[in-house]
This record gives structure tokens, C-alpha cells and sequence, in this order.
């Protein structure tokens, strides 16, 4: 459900950044040049786009990703992960103040016992790569929820590889 909200969040702010207004002070002419209506020639606009406040949940969302996600029954991190994780480690140390929770997640197969395991793992290979790459391990904690929250209801693959995930949550 949170992810369904974030991803709605995200698609608004990108919809709203593209739907600016015009900053053409002139008057159009045939040919499609612009005629300036006098003053110095400068047509500055006074719109401003906002973005999320930097290290929030939201900035993490567009600037990084919230997850990265795992085959099965593994914990080792892909390269795109590993490119995602990297990107999370730049944005970590660029927002200094922001402590995270490394969310591992597994899908419905499986005991709840072997998924609890295989979501902590996931989760601690994210802390451990993102230690690795500076980031101080007081900053991060880790939690699984195993098989308990899936991103996506149904019991086959496609589901299945978005319930494979360890998540970012700021804290």
C-alpha cells in the first residue's frame, strides 16, 4: 500500500513538473518569432518547481529508488542492485542527518522461518555493501519481515519477483 502511494506521489510530482506554465513574455508573430513587448528584453519566469524536502522519504523515492530486488532464494546483491545501493550510499552521505531501515522481504514460498532468515539476510547484505561503501552502520538498521508483507497479492512469478526485495525506509 505504501509503495502504491509513494509511486502515485512520484508520478504526480513528475506530471506536475512537466505541466508548466509558459514564460514567453512576447507576442508571437507569423513567422513564429516573438515580439518583446518592451522593458529590458529579459523574460525571467517567477515559476518555481519544488521538489520533495531533501531527505525525506519522498526525496529518496525520486532522487534513489525505495528497494532493490533479489532471485530467488538468494541474497546476493545483482549488479543493478549494486548500482542502486551505490546511488543510496551517495544520497546517504549527501543527507548526513538520515538514518534508514533496511526492510528484507521475502515471497509467500517457503516457511515463515526460512523467509524471516532470507529477508534479514537481504536486508543485511544491503547494510553491509552500503558499510563497505562509507556509510557509518550506526545510521542503518535492519528488520525482516520475511513472507508477512508482500508488495504484490498472488502466487505466481511475476508477484513473486516484486515480494524478493529489501526496502528503504527513512526513519
Amino acid at each position: 500500500m505504501r509503495f502504491k502511494l509513494l509511486t502515485m506521489f512520484a508520478a504526480a510530482l513528475i506530471v506536475s513538473a512537466c505541466a508548466g506554465t509558459s514564460s514567453d513574455t512576447g507576442t508571437g508573430s507569423s513567422d513564429g518569432s516573438s515580439a518583446n513587448n518592451g522593458g529590458n528584453g529579459s523574460s525571467v519566469s517567477s515559476n518555481t518547481i519544488d521538489g520533495p524536502a531533501p531527505g525525506t522519504q519522498e526525496a529518496l523515492l525520486v532522487e534513489v529508488g525505495d528497494r532493490v530486488f533479489y532471485a530467488t532464494d538468494s541474497s546476493t546483491l545483482s549488479s543493478e542492485a549494486q548500482k542502486t545501493v551505490e546511488t543510496l550510499a551517495v544520497w546517504l552521505n549527501s543527507n548526513p542527518s538520515v538514518t534508514l531501515t533496511l526492510e528484507g522481504n521475502a515471497d509467500e514460498r517457503g516457511t515463515r522461518e526460512y523467509n524471516l532468515a532470507l529477508g534479514e539476510r537481504r536486508a543485511n547484505a544491503v547494510r553491509d555493501y552500503l558499510v563497505d561503501l562509507g556509510v557509518n552502520g550506526n545510521r542503518l538498521q535492519t528488520i525482516s519481515f520475511g513472507k508477512e508483507r508482500p508488495a504484490v497479492l498472488g502466487s505466481n512469478e511475476a508477484a513473486w519477483a516484486q515480494n524478493r526485495r529489501t526496502v528503504f525506509v527513512v526513519n
